[in-house]
Parts: C-alpha cells; structure tokens; sequence
C-alpha cells in the first residue's frame, strides 16, 4: 500500500493508504472527503460544546437581544417548549444571545462532552503522527457519534435553524464565514507531490512508478494557485535537535577557549618568584628519599 501524508501548506491533515494503480480522480475525491468531513467534524464539536453550555439555538429574529427587547417586540420561541433536553433543563445565559440558556443538565452534558472529545480524538491530526490513517469511513463514525449523543440529550430534535441540526442534515449556510475558506470542494481541489500536480484523467502509477511500499507528503490547495512550497530537507524535530546539538558543541568551545587562556599561568615564564629561585640556587629540587 501507498501511504500519502497529506497536508495543506505547511501543516499536517491526515494519513490515507492508497495504491499505486488508483486513478487520481478517485484519489482526489477521497481526500476532498475526508478534508472537507474532518472540518465538518470540528464545526459539530464546536457547536455541540455551546449547546451543553448554553442549550438550542434561538431563532434567528430573537438572536443578539436582550429580554427587554425580545419582551417589547413580542416575541416568543416556539421551539423552546418542544426541544427540552432529557433530564430538564437548567439555566446557563447565553452571554452573546445566541442560545436560549436552557442547558442540559450535568449528567446530560457529561455526554456531549464525552462524544465531542472522541470525535476529535478520531479526526485528529495527532494521529499522523501515531501513524493512524484517517478514512472516510472514520469521518463519517466521528458524525454519527456525535449524532447519537444530541439525539440521547434531545430525544425530541434540534431546531431546524440550529446550526448542529443543519450540519446533520448537510443544509449548513458558511458564506461570509472562515469556515467557508477553508474548505476545499472537490472540484476545485488540486494535489501536488514532488512539485507535480496530480492531473485528473492518469493513475498514481503515472507519477509514482510501480512499488506498492511508498510513503509521500503530498499537499493540497484550491486550483489555480501554482506549486505550493517545497518540504524543508530537514523536518522541524530534526532541525530543533540539531540547534541543540551546535548549542552543546559551541558551549563546549568557549569552554576550552577558556581553559587554554588560563593555562599559561602554570608555565615557568608566568611565575613571578622563578628569577629569585633561580639567583638562589632553589630550581629543579626534587624531593625523595636519601
């Protein structure tokens, strides 16, 4: 199997095992998937973690108002009645006004935050190094753990508005966010290795010959932005490793200099008494035994 440590600019994404007889457009479409589901993932726990805070999502049209405002201009959220969390809720502001404060319970929170953390576990790109790939497969198991968990703490559902229940249902809105720049859809998705772009229409073979037992970094980007920069010939571990070591070796330098400077004083020239020895007949006295 080919191994391809995939990355975008300089930091690490994810594992993939391949081969080298794969067509490049089925390549590109597994990596895009997985790309694109592993920030899908991360836009989940994120949510999730506000919603174990500070319970669903308030409607759109009450969202950033204060309780006199929403007093004043009537308005009631209806799904407030009908997505309670097991267990009742408990009070918990939201202090930006985007979520109605009716918590889950501690219990109930409990399980969010445990699934949010093994979802992560699973996506992460701790796992490069762990040597663990991240598959389309893994991806989609992170989302349905973590779909599990909401559904055990709102047996009822989520809003339809509810950024998590939207991201469920494959209906999330991210123009005019960052979120939006960084995925990559597969269309637009491009690949390089080596300086060469995997080009959709050829085989991996094409590009890395007939041995099976390869491992490459390859990095990806959007279309249309050139060669991305090459790998550094020495990684960043190596390269903290070898500052340390010329650190030792220069300090053990100075060391030496220093040793060598001082030693003149134990020669015969330094020593301010030697003259008067010598008128005295004092030098080269050896004592031992008669």
């Amino acid at each position: 199997m080919v191994k391809i440590h995939v990355k975008k600019g300089d930091e690490s994404q994810f594992l993939m095992d391949t081969t080298v007889s794969r067509p490049v457009d089925d390549l590109l479409a597994e990596v895009a998937f997985t790309y694109n589901g592993r920030l899908k993932v991360m836009r989940l726990c994120a949510e999730i973690e506000m919603l174990a805070d500070h319970g669903i999502t308030l409607p759109p049209n009450m969202q950033g108002l204060n309780d006199e405002q929403i007093e004043d201009l009537k308005l009631h959220d209806e799904w407030a009645d009908k997505c309670k969390p097991s267990g009742g809720p408990v009070f918990s502001a939201d202090k930006i006004g985007r979520r109605n404060g009716q918590a889950p319970n501690s219990q109930m929170k409990e399980v969010l935050q445990k699934t949010v953390k093994e979802a992560k576990d699973m996506i992460s790109k701790k796992q490069v190094a762990s040597d663990i790939c991240v598959t389309p497969k893994v991806v989609s198991q992170a989302i349905d753990i973590l779909r599990g968990a909401v559904t055990i703490v709102y047996p009822m559902g989520l809003p339809p508005h509810d950024p998590i229940q939207a991201e469920f249902d494959n209906e999330e809105d991210l123009s005019g966010t960052q979120a939006a720049l960084d995925v990559i859809e597969e269309k637009e998705l491009s690949m390089w290795w080596a300086q060469k772009e995997f080009v959709r229409g050829k085989k991996l073979e094409d590009y890395l010959g007939k041995n099976e037992k390869t491992k490459i970094i390859s990095k990806i980007q959007k279309r249309g932005g050139g060669a991305p920069s090459r790998e550094p010939v020495v990684s960043e571990e190596e390269q903290k490793k070898m500052m340390a070591y010329y650190y030792k070796k220069q300090e053990e330098m100075k060391k030496l200099d220093k040793d060598a400077e001082d030693a003149y004083l134990d020669s015969e020239w330094a020593d301010s008494g030697n003259l008067k020895r010598q008128f005295q007949g004092l030098t080269n006295i050896k004592m031992g035994p008669r």
